[in-house]
């Protein structure tokens, strides 16, 4: 090769350098282009999150708005309604500058007398701090039981002509199994500790004593039921001695009868009564990680007391 290219180390050597510098070359332009494309990535993620998690309600609750809470489904502690969150949203609602009424959209079966009071307190609570701030309860298709016993802390109740609403009442379900028991030749051996551990133990024959304390007990919660009722409605409610029955009506009845004040959307709650139609969405929203974690940790934890304790 030096017969032909005197200077032919040079050559190789320059060739080398040229490839070298190419390959570092690339190799920047590579990590540029990697760079760039998860900066675009985590740009596009946290877009998503921006308005997944509702932080882009922060302009819109600036301005003058009608604050809107969703109480939709079953009322219970492990459940999307629970105390927690509905709290969270009236707090975030009351707090937000801007707001000129709160509407509460109800669907719901009704649920734990207990959220349902825990609620309700909030709500009565809130409403002495911000006297100035309406609540209104707009019902959907369902408004029974404990979803009533939330509506009845607003200030009115609207609902639609066919939604059904009342059912004021407490119920405690279960099932007999001794007679089945018995058939199949099935003993049931049990053991406790405490006269009453095994009260309404479904393999047992009722104890008329058991009985009787449960039923004294659930009409001392229909009492409270049926006082929360009285107070929220005042005059309004036209009392029957089917009131508080458990039995429940279509929206129409339910205007008639003092259970509800009037018919009404929540566009039209927001826009006719409130007069500020600019709706903003404080419903706060249990993450699937957070819900996940809260199940898991009462299943595990009832697991273990059940087992160590005896308390199932």
């Amino acid at each position: 090769m030096s017969d032909n290219y005197p200077n032919g180390s040079n050559w190789e050597r320059e060739t080398l350098h040229q490839l070298a510098l190419a390959s570092v070359k690339e190799q920047r332009r590579s990590r540029q282009w990697g760079i760039f494309f998860k900066s675009l990535g985590f740009l596009y993620l946290f877009v998503v999150l921006f308005y997944v998690t509702g932080w882009s309600e922060g302009s819109s609750a600036s301005v003058e708005h009608t604050a809107l809470i969703d109480i939709n489904g079953v009322i219970g502690s492990d459940d999307v309604v629970n105390a927690d969150t509905v709290i969270a949203s009236l707090k975030s609602a009351y707090d937000s500058k801007g707001t000129k009424g709160i509407i509460l959209r109800i669907n719901s079966p009704g649920g734990s007398p207990v959220q349902a009071g825990m609620i309700n307190d909030e709500i009565k609570r809130q409403r002495k701090l911000h006297p100035n701030i309406p609540v209104y309860a707009v019902v959907q298709d369902i408004c029974a039981s404990g979803g009533y016993y939330i509506a009845v802390a607003a200030d009115k109740i609207y609902v639609d002509k066919a939604s059904i609403v009342g059912s004021i009442g407490v119920l405690m379900d279960g099932f007999g199994f001794t007679g089945v028991m018995e058939k199949v030749g099935v003993e049931r051996r049990l053991m406790t500790a405490g006269s009453n551990k095994a009260m309404l133990d479904p393999f047992s024959p009722v104890n008329p004593k058991h009985k009787e304390f449960a039923q004294q007990m659930l009409d001392q919660i229909h009492a409270q039921f049926i006082t929360v009722v009285r107070e929220g409605r005042g005059k309004r409610l036209k009392e029957t001695p089917e009131t508080f029955s458990g039995l429940f009506w279509s929206g129409e009845s339910s205007v008639e009868m003092g259970l509800a004040d009037a018919f009404g959307s929540s566009d039209y709650v927001a826009r006719e009564v409130i007069k500020q139609e600019n709706l903003v969405d404080f419903t706060a929203k249990e993450g699937l990680a957070d819900r996940f974690a809260k199940r898991l940790g009462a299943s595990v934890s009832a697991s273990f007391l059940g087992k160590k304790f005896g308390l199932e």
